[in-house]
Formats: C-alpha cells, structure tokens, sequence
C-alpha cells in the first residue's frame, strides 16, 4: 500500500480508538531500521506509523551536512516507495521538536507538504509533533494554535505534549518529578485553545509518569488513570465520551498492564525507540562477536568477505527489530487490525 493517505490515517486513529488499541510508533534513522519497521508491521498484519526524530532527520542527511530537513525530506521520498510493496497502511511521522528547532525542521516539512497539497499531491508527512513541555503551558498551547492551523492547511495532524516526559531523548533532558503528571486543568486548557477537532485534527500526549530511555518497572510511577481523569472531566465538558485522541510517550520497561489500561483511556499512538535500537544492534553484536575472525583482518589475515558483508549482518540486525515490532503489535493490540484486510 502506498503511504497512508489523510482520509487513511484519520480513519487508522478513530478505529485505534474505538478498538481500545494503539500504533507502535516506531523511530528509525536509517533505510535498514524502516524497512525492518516495515516487515515488523506486515508480519502481525497491522498498520503503523514509522518517525524520525529531528536527530534522526539530521543523521539521515550525511554526517557532513547534518541539515533536518534535507534528511526528512530524503527518507521520506524512500519511503514512499518501499512502502508501496507491503500490504498495511504507514504513516509517517516527525517526534519531538521543540521551540528552538520549530524554524529548522516542523515549519519547513509543513509548508513542503502544503504546497504538495495545493498542487493535488498527497502531504509528505502525515503527522508532526510539537513538543511544547519545555515552555510554560500557555505558551506550548498558545504556539500549538498556531502550528495546527498551518497543518490544517496541509492535511497534517499534529502531535502535542502537554506535560513533562522525563529522562533524555536527542540530547534534551527532564528532571522525574511532579511535573510528569498532566493535569486535567492542563487538558481542558488544551482542548479550550485546540477545539475539539473543528481547527484541525491533533493528538496529545498528556503525561502520567512517563520517562525516556531505559529504566526498570517501579522506577518510575506511572498513573493510567490520570488519562482516564481528563478523558473525563473534557468529554463532561463538551458533551462528548472519550474525546481525546491520546499518545504514550517513553514507555520503554512499563508493565503489558499499564501500558493496556492507558489504551482503554483513549492511546492511539505509542513510541517505541529505545527496545527497537536495542533488537536491531543486539543481533549485530552477536555476529560480530561470533565472527571475530572474518569481520577483522586478524595478524594479516584477509577475513571473510561473507561475514563482513553489511548485508549479511544488517539483516539479521532487520530481523530482530522486525521481530520486537511485531511484539509491539501485539502488547497494543494492533495485530491482525490492519484496514487492507
């Protein structure tokens, strides 16, 4: 299938929600990380939404020229072709950006897949995120008004957080503490500046003890029901059940029954980095490991040509992420959901 259309991926996120199930959202720098995302989908027949981050668009643009755009623009136009060949819908997606790289990297892939639309073409991306946590509340609201009105324009659904997630992600870091906690005068506040869907369809990523990176259950308290509290206290507001379409940040060492009691609360989206980093690199370490001898020209020996061939180890390296994807598919039950189906 080709890249999801907007009519597709608006549709893939109001039967996520009304299933009680979530899109693995999959951050990928390189062509070898998308397509072992792509096989991970296909393999448990799900649709899915596959993301660079604005370091991730940065490396994907070459090591000597470390421009964002050029590196999103880049991956997403192969993209858009390898993904015709699989038979589930993809979305593309950009995370995290905040204030300082607005100018350099969401505001650019907007106005390109702006002047795509105006031209009868299809948006680059179909998804950008705004990530306002740094910025007083006001602020973050007040900039992502601005931001969804331009992706409006553009067939874009935008992503913002509303909150705090904790840890380290592309070199910004957040203290754990109270601020990791959304509340629900943060949600109404978004919804009373954001609307309800009349201004351009959005997603958020309200926060309930969420952190970055790796850390064992129990680090970290994470509070489902807080999601479950806004959920509430908005639709009580605006006459409507389970109004948000929400998103689960830094999931990475939460428990299967945390992570399903925030897709009863409305979660569409979760982003999973850190695990897939980890599947793709652990099957490339155990064969380089294995192979010691014939990936390294050892006292003057010539190697394996066989062993140190990058497709020989990359696919194994594909595999294993394809295979944690596949997992991810079915801790949110998304597999077998797809809409080609």
């Amino acid at each position: 299938m080709p890249i999801a259309s907007p009519e597709a991926y608006a549709e893939m996120l109001d039967r996520a929600k009304a299933g009680r199930y979530a899109y693995p959202a999959i951050n990928v720098t390189s062509s070898q990380t998308l397509n072992a995302a792509l096989k991970g989908f296909a393999d448990a027949e799900s649709d899915g939404i596959i993301q660079v981050s604005t370091g991730g668009a940065e490396y994907l643009s070459g090591p000597s020229i470390k421009d964002m755009v050029t590196g999103a623009v880049a991956f997403a136009a192969y993209a858009h072709e390898v993904a015709k060949k699989y038979p589930v819908n993809i979305a593309l997606h950009t995370d995290h950006c905040p204030k300082d790289k607005l100018d350099k990297f969401v505001r650019p892939l907007m106005a390109i897949s702006q002047e795509r639309v105006k031209a009868g073409q299809e948006p680059l991306y179909q998804s950008h995120m705004w990530d306002g946590s740094a910025v007083p509340v006001a602020e973050n609201l007040e900039i992502a008004a601005q931001l969804l009105d331009e992706a409006a324009k553009g067939k874009i659904v935008l992503e913002i957080e509303v909150g705090v997630v904790g840890g380290e992600e592309d070199g910004v870091e957040n203290a754990i503490n109270d601020k990791l906690y959304t509340t629900v005068e943060d949600g109404l506040a978004m919804v009373e500046a954001l609307g309800l869907g009349e201004k351009g369809r959005y997603m958020a990523a309200l926060t309930f003890g969420n952190v970055h990176g790796v850390y064992k259950p129990g680090n970290v308290k994470l509070r489902p029901e807080i999601l479950n509290q806004i959920q509430e206290a908005v639709g009580a507001k605006y006459g409507k059940e389970k109004p948000l379409s929400l998103v689960f940040h830094g999931g990475s060492g939460s428990l299967l029954s945390e992570i399903r009691e925030a897709l009863d609360y409305g979660v569409v989206k979760m982003n999973i980095d850190t695990d897939t980093q980890y599947a793709f690199t652990r099957p490339a370490a155990d064969h380089m490991l294995r192979n010691y001898d014939g990936v390294l020209k050892v006292d003057g020996e010539v190697g394996n040509k066989k062993m140190y061939d990058p497709r020989v180890w990359g696919k194994a390296a594909e595999a294993g992420m394809a295979t944690r994807v596949t997992e991810a598919c079915e801790h949110l039950r998304s597999t077998g959901t797809t809409m080609t189906k």
